[in-house]
């Protein structure tokens, strides 16, 4: 079963009427959004608790700005924990890669699972899902133990169902297939992030989005530094959550680039840009989401391709083409 944006509403009543309780278990800033859009929508019940995991700075600042916005009324945050709650009747999390989260499922009986967006590794779990296939990551290479957990986890995921709560554009295909295994697909377009009110949007007309790739040794440093110096014209860069700060120091010293590091999400940062105004970024899910956010107010945001000599010896074609699995809606161009 597939839910359009327009059925979100009516199945969020449902489900809401339906479920009294709900626990989320948050690892990323975007799945702390995603979860309190899906409770917002209805799809979690009348109260949430979101536990967050303890030990990371971006989510800590994402919180904080999240309640200084105003929460939904009936979620709140429980304090910051490095041990994942016990599923619930209603259970949501983002990384269904994550040991800790698969191991909750092969061990307890939640009663109904909601998967909310963890980046573009929410089209690869979908993908998994509906091919039978264990649940590991698309990078590294994993051990009889993890091999042996991914399957038994997939297998029980499989067998409860579940609601995915996703912004990012399913291929066709995929959807049909996840319809037909079972599973609730939902669809959202940030309906509570929208209503709230937005800080003023930076000066420059262009908007870079820092990337992870460098640091994750899947793009090679230089390249990517050279060409944010040849994009020639005032430049406000919003640094990746993960980007090395050695490199940020790099950055910085550009001519013409302002580093605006605000630490939380750029679907909250920069959801109020002007028309005349565009993002560029390499391959990320921040791309996808802020189409979502922007496209209405007719903002361009472009993703960048990347040149083969970009890529370094770890990032496998397989790799390269589901980074980019989104980047051809509104294809930039890397400059020369």
């Amino acid at each position: 079963m597939n839910v359009s944006l327009r059925g979100v509403e009516n199945e969020g009543r449902r489900h809401a009427g339906e479920q009294g309780s709900a626990v989320a278990w948050v690892e990323s800033p975007l799945q702390l959004l995603c979860v309190i859009e899906a409770h917002h929508a209805g799809l979690l019940g009348g109260t949430t608790q979101v536990v967050p995991r303890a030990g990371l700075p971006a989510l800590r600042l994402t919180r904080r700005e999240l309640k200084r916005m105003g929460l939904p009324e009936g979620l709140t945050f429980a304090e910051p924990s490095q041990r994942m709650p016990r599923p619930s009747r209603t259970w949501a999390v983002g990384d269904a890669f994550s040991g800790r989260v698969q191991l909750a499922l092969v061990t307890a009986v939640p009663g109904r699972t909601v998967l909310v967006d963890d980046g573009l590794a929410t089209v690869r779990l979908l993908e998994l899902l509906v091919a039978r296939r264990p649940l590991l990551r698309a990078r590294g290479k994993a051990g009889l133990g993890r091999l042996l957990l991914g399957a038994a986890a997939g297998l029980r995921l499989r067998t409860r169902k579940p609601t995915i709560f996703t912004a990012l554009p399913v291929p066709e295909e995929l959807e049909e297939a996840v319809g037909g295994s079972g599973a609730r697909l939902v669809r959202h377009d940030f309906a509570w992030l929208r209503a709230q009110p937005a800080a003023r949007p930076p000066l420059e007309r262009t908007v870079v989005l820092g990337t992870s790739l460098v640091r994750n040794g899947l793009i090679h440093r230089d390249r990517y530094l050279g060409w944010l110096e040849r994009i020639q014209e005032p430049v406000a860069y919003y640094p990746h959550r993960r980007e090395d700060p050695k490199d940020l120091d790099r950055v910085r010293g550009i001519e013409g680039l302002t580093v605006y590091d605000a630490g939380i999400p750029a679907e909250m940062t920069l959801r109020d840009l002007r028309a005349e105004q565009r993002v560029l970024s390499l391959p990320s899910t921040a791309v996808t989401s802020l189409r979502v956010l922007l496209s209405a107010r007719g903002v361009s945001v472009e993703t960048v391709n990347v040149p083969d000599d970009w890529w370094t010896a770890s990032a496998a074609p397989s790799l390269r083409s589901h980074l980019q699995l989104f980047a051809h809606d509104t294809p930039g161009k890397v400059a020369p």
